[in-house]
């Protein structure tokens, strides 16, 4: 990882962390629900925002090297290896849903 990559990676850490513990101080104080939602959503794209900024340190990194290296098909194995694990998101499954003739709506 570059060390710019690994310094903002770094930071979004903390401050997941600090929501994450904000988050569980709210589940123990029993607020609202919707709070709790709020929080949790927040948290949630935090993470995202994480892995897209790990992805692209990967994709400017290792990748390029991969393909310039002559193993284009590692690159290929590791991009599809993310790619299943982050699963089916919610555009892929509204498209499903339309071709199974349900209401993705």
């Amino acid at each position: 990882m570059l060390p710019d990559t690994q310094s903002h990676a770094r930071r979004r850490l903390k401050i997941i962390a600090g929501q994450v513990e904000a988050l569980q101080k709210k589940v123990e104080e029993d607020r609202y629900c919707l709070d709790l939602l709020d929080l949790s959503l927040s948290v949630q794209r935090a993470l995202r925002s994480l892995d897209a900024l790990v992805l692209e340190g990967h994709l400017r990194t290792h990748v390029i090297e991969q393909v310039t290296n002559g193993e284009s098909e590692r690159a290929v194995q590791e991009l599809l290896r993310v790619y299943k694990i982050q699963g089916p998101t919610e555009s892929t499954t509204a498209i499903q849903m339309d071709q199974e003739g349900g209401d993705s709506a």
